[in-house]
């Protein structure tokens, strides 16, 4: 009797792990392939989704899946309508802001701080916008994706989540005439930008995106296709035999534009500089040249060097004394310049630049 209730439970053993399996497989399935149209989710199903939720960062805590499938109003409040933590604490007082974040940044506790401190705090914001981008995506994208549910957004359908969003009320949002006539300046400016970012991420369908082309409207830096488009930039701007392959020598001479460069003239300025930087930052492997992958890495907003490249710039910018490190004072008396910086406000510094 024990041996067959023992045999018993190990075939129950295999069946359960072999469910287990096909049902990660089928979880993981569901998420790599484009997105189909929209279901209602099952228990089973949010419970799932819910266990995956729990892993993400703090700041999305409050995403849940409710009866209905749709997403809740703490995550519309907390996420969709937020870009990270600065934008939950614009309302506070900007000075304490950047006091607050001078003594987290301030690993030593000696109230200073010098540039590996200020890069590694950037560098962790960095790597949290990245990643809250990416975690965020998806369950916007599905959000918006409504009429119908069918794995695209359509500029309708952006356009009509867009109104709701800034308050205007159904009526407007579905009957509302193209030109916009009773909306304020800076509402309408903010379309026409919407406008030309979305003819630049869409490249299956002028009216449509795809999930990752919705990813490269939103969050450009976080889109590996836009990263991919800056790479092929460099092969155009220094790739002088056109191999696919950059060289030191051709990273280090700057073509001129213009009829000097069709003479091929070449701005040797900075050129140590530039070899500096393609040695150290650029042939990870040093063998003098670049391929597509270590660009592709050199680019990434995710490397180090650009929270380096920025806690550099603004220690220049904001230390008056010269002593190599910024006081707390010397970072109040910048207040612009570092509310705006990837040390405050990630998401925006970053939106500007691309």
């Amino acid at each position: 009797m024990g041996l067959c209730c023992h045999s018993i439970y190990k075939r129950w053993s295999v069946f359960a792990t072999v469910l287990t399996y096909i049902s990660f497989v089928m979880f993981v399935w569901t998420r790599v392939l484009p997105l189909r149209p929209y279901k209602r989710l099952n228990n089973q199903q949010r419970k799932d989704l819910n266990a995956v939720i729990k892993d993400l960062p703090d700041h999305l805590d409050g995403v849940r899946i409710e009866r209905d499938g749709e997403i809740n109003k703490n995550f519309r409040k907390e996420v969709i309508l937020g870009e990270g933590e600065f934008e939950q604490r614009k309302e506070e007082d900007p000075k304490e802001l950047l006091e607050d974040i001078f003594v987290r940044a301030d690993t030593n506790n000696d109230s200073f701080l010098v540039h590996s401190e200020l890069s590694r705090w950037i560098e962790a914001k960095i790597k949290q916008h990245i990643a809250q981008a990416h975690a965020e995506n998806y369950i916007l994208f599905a959000s918006v994706d409504i009429n119908p549910r069918n794995g695209l957004v359509s500029w309708e359908e952006y356009h009509q989540y867009f109104l709701r969003q800034k308050g205007y009320s159904k009526t407007y949002v579905e009957n509302h005439d193209k030109r916009h006539s009773g909306l304020d300046r800076k509402t309408k400016e903010t379309i026409m930008r919407d406008k030309a970012a979305w003819s630049e991420a869409s490249h299956l369908n002028p009216n449509h995106l795809t999930v990752d082309e919705f990813l490269a409207f939103r969050h450009p830096e976080s889109s590996h296709a836009t990263i991919l488009t800056l790479v092929e930039e460099l092969f155009d701007k220094f790739d002088q035999n056109g191999d696919q392959i950059l060289t030191e020598d051709e990273f280090s001479h700057l073509l001129l534009e213009g009829d000097a460069e069709k003479s091929g003239e070449t701005i040797n300025q900075g050129e140590a500089e530039r070899r500096a930087e393609f040695r150290a930052e650029i042939d990870k492997n040093k063998d003098g040249k670049a391929d597509r992958h270590e660009l592709l890495m050199y680019i990434d907003p995710i490397n180090p060097r650009h929270a380096r490249e920025e806690a550099e710039t603004l220690i220049a910018l904001a230390d008056v004394n010269h002593d190599g490190a910024l006081s707390l004072l010397e970072v109040i008396n910048k207040m612009d310049l570092f509310l705006g910086s990837k040390m405050v406000d990630t998401a925006k510094s970053f939106h500007d630049e691309f």
